[in-house]
């Protein structure tokens, strides 16, 4: 995070954990002296939301846009019109939490002209031990899917591979093979590796300058 775009958006597989991360990148920012919005951008998973963090977020000086309808039975992908504004106002730091595969991502087409306006990245979240990313070519297949229904660029790649509350460092380690060979595949390279602050400390000393310590916001067993 040494030269944060002023745009990223925050993409990938079911159950990657993305909300996690998006979250925690967007404190990161806002300890950096930032003005920070973030953007929940999820219409598929009703469960883990950035939204279910919006009331320590709004403490930290973080501004949460979310629909209105987020959190309830209520499926109905409108946002509120203060979406806009993070395209008009150049002096944040805009992070999109969006929901996972090709399903979530397909709504980020409709700012497509803005998002190639700026300065951004989209970073696809990965985590090994979930079906369909378990292998190097499932992944590649779903952020190509991605790419394609967004009609967007993946920039990044971040190892966030966890078994929850069973996450050991080796897990982390088996993952980041993976996030590997995906960037070999992709030519895209691996932005950094993410896991809980007591794991991520035990990682291998190669991943030197790429760890992402995280604090936990939504699901207390991650």
């Amino acid at each position: 995070m040494i030269n944060p775009k002023r745009i990223t958006i925050f993409t990938g597989h079911f159950g990657s954990g993305k909300t996690e991360v998006a979250i925690n990148y967007a404190v990161n920012l806002r300890k950096m002296g930032k003005k920070v919005i973030i953007i929940d951008y999820d219409f598929v998973n009703p469960y883990f939301r950035t939204k279910d963090a919006e009331a320590e977020l709004t403490r930290m000086g973080i501004e949460v846009i979310a629909s209105p309808y987020a959190n309830s039975n209520i499926e109905n992908p409108a946002l509120p019109p203060e979406i806009n504004k993070v395209f008009e106002n150049k002096d944040a730091y805009v992070i999109f939490d969006v929901g996972g595969d090709d399903d979530g991502a397909v709504c980020l087409g409709r700012f497509k002209r803005e998002f190639e306006k700026e300065d951004y990245n989209m970073l696809f979240v990965l985590n090994q031990r979930r079906i369909i990313t378990e292998t190097a070519g499932g992944a590649v297949n779903i952020l190509r899917d991605i790419e394609t229904v967004s009609r967007l660029k993946v920039t990044g790649i971040i190892n966030n591979t966890h078994l929850k509350q069973y996450t050991e460092p080796k897990t982390v380690s088996d993952g980041e093979k993976l996030a590997e060979e995906v960037s070999r595949l992709t030519k895209i390279p691996i932005e950094f590796t993410s896991a809980k602050r007591d794991i991520i400390d035990k990682i291998d000393d190669k991943l030197v300058g790429r760890k992402f310590p995280l604090d936990l916001y939504i699901n207390l067993k991650f």
